[in-house]
């Protein structure tokens, strides 16, 4: 809902508001949104990379605040594979490692959608060997690593470079499934996870 400054809440501004964003083809906010994060939370949302710098520029809280459902504004510009808006949160200083409700880092959104120039990205711009590895590492609530959530995509080109990266392809999740367990059999993404598989375990 739209909240003035007074506090007041304007249902005719937040049908407006909600109304142009559905027009537009977008999933309208949660109400539960912080008044002062909406700009924000609606800027990363749609991919507006110019409405994002203003809202940014704006900011009055935490970049990394959670803006939507849960997530920060880095989650939902990966979950949505908007690279320019990327770029644009981790120059300003957005934390690679920050958790959504779930437990889930920015890079759990961007493997899940395939969004391998955004991988890429998100590895490069950790500062040091140490941090790859703890992203790599870090599981959401359900014991998923990023390589788990490329592998149940099918996402070949992220699993490949996630594995360069030092994916661990034998940890299982909270249900006990290893990577290579979650895609189709006959499909590319499960040839390359049981091909590096069976490479550690010959090890």
């Amino acid at each position: 809902m739209a909240v003035h400054r007074d506090g007041l809440i304007d249902e005719e501004d937040n049908e407006e508001e909600n109304a142009l964003f559905e027009e537009d083809g977008f999933d309208v906010l949660d109400s539960d949104t912080p008044p002062h994060l909406r700009e924000l939370a609606l800027a990363a949302q749609v991919g507006d990379v110019d409405a994002l710098r203003r809202a940014l520029d704006n900011l009055n809280g935490n970049i990394d605040e959670l803006v939507e459902d849960g997530d920060t504004a880095l989650h939902l510009v990966c979950l949505y594979g908007y690279l320019p808006c990327v770029q644009l949160l981790l120059e300003r200083g957005a934390n690679l490692e920050a958790k959504d409700e779930d437990g889930a880092i920015p890079l759990h959104d961007a493997c899940a959608g395939g969004f391998t120039e955004i991988v890429q990205l998100l590895l490069n711009s950790a500062n040091s060997a140490e941090c790859v590895r703890r992203m790599l590492e870090t599981v959401d609530a359900e014991g998923d690593t990023p390589l788990h959530h490329a592998a149940r995509g099918e996402h070949a080109d992220v699993i490949r470079l996630l594995l360069a990266s030092g994916a661990s392809v034998t940890k299982a999740n909270a249900y006990g499934k290893k990577p290579s367990e979650l895609p189709d059999p006959d499909t590319e993404a499960r040839r390359i996870l049981e091909f590096a598989a069976s490479a550690v375990s010959s090890q």
